[in-house]
């Protein structure tokens, strides 16, 4: 039997020197567009998504993608026969041994899912299964719990603070029952998430836009100003420009998988000058202007 081999490294479009990271960005990249719900009805999306998922859980897995280098896209079977040799080398030493093919036709079986008919079922590992999770931007500032029905059943998961939009998430042996004690298959959970905040997010870091009005960015002042769960308060030097930028460390979002660890917030000041001046305001601007023209 003529096993195909599967380049995962070409199927995730990245080279073999590819860090994990790369690998993570490159699989998210992927997943999110051959998802089945992005694309119903599309048998070539649907195998290219199990594909994706495929290649990831080899390359993500440090020891696999060692195998996997060293063998290829068999290397489950390849080190199977590498283990069975290793076990038959003591039985070498020149006496004979009794060939019984019951056993190797089991072997067989077991490697390929076929051969002789033995007196056991081949075992199937369940289908693999796909949810999309709709949750807004605070939903996901704390960790919760959501309660989703699959197939008719209700599963309680736990899900840790700061998951991103489009991310997709493996909930290993929550997929469709194995066929003859095989193993369950898996959940992939697409999170799609709602920004109902002002801020942009970017990762775990926030950005905001302030305005502060002409006479603070002349003379300097304090203004107060919200962070995602919170108010601070900020000094404003004299002579702050529009676009000045400053960071509040912390301030951000929480760092997914990392607790009690956050982001950072950008707050980009936006000058804004006065409308609709009146007479004495004109005067004293212009007296100032004089001023200044005079200084120079």
């Amino acid at each position: 039997m003529i096993m195909e081999y599967k380049d995962y490294y070409k199927i995730l479009d990245i080279p073999k020197t590819a860090s994990e990271n790369d690998v993570k960005k490159a699989y998210r990249k992927l997943a999110r567009k051959y998802h089945p719900d992005l694309n119903p009805n599309n048998a070539e999306a649907e195998k290219n998504f199990k594909e994706v998922n495929e290649a990831n859980e080899v390359l993500s897995d440090t020891v696999k993608r060692k195998k996997y280098d060293q063998y290829g896209s068999d290397w489950k079977q390849q080190e199977a026969q590498n283990q069975a040799r290793s076990q038959g080398q003591g039985n070498y030493g020149g006496s004979q041994q009794d060939f019984d093919p019951n056993e190797f036709s089991e072997y067989f079986e077991s490697m390929f899912g076929g051969g002789r008919k033995s007196g056991r079922k081949a075992q199937f590992r369940g289908q693999d299964l796909n949810a999309t999770l709709q949750l807004n931007l605070s939903d996901v500032s704390k960790a919760q719990q959501q309660t989703l029905t699959i197939q008719g059943k209700k599963i309680r998961l736990n899900f840790p603070a700061g998951i991103e939009d489009g991310q997709i998430i493996k909930v290993k042996g929550y997929g469709s029952e194995g066929q003859n004690g095989g193993p369950a298959g898996d959940l992939y959970i697409t999170f799609n998430i709602n920004n109902d905040s002002k801020f942009k997010r970017e990762g775990a870091n926030l950005y905001s836009t302030e305005n502060i009005d002409v006479y603070t960015a002349l003379l300097g002042g304090e203004i107060t100003i919200d962070t995602y769960d919170s108010k601070v308060k900020l000094k404003i030097s004299s002579g702050t420009e529009s676009d000045t930028k400053v960071k509040l460390k912390g301030k951000g979002f929480p760092v997914y998988k990392q607790e009690g660890s956050f982001g950072d917030l950008f707050v980009t000041y936006k000058v804004v000058l006065p409308k609709d001046l009146n007479e004495q305001e004109i005067e004293l601007i212009n007296q100032l202007k004089k001023l200044r023209n005079h200084g120079n």
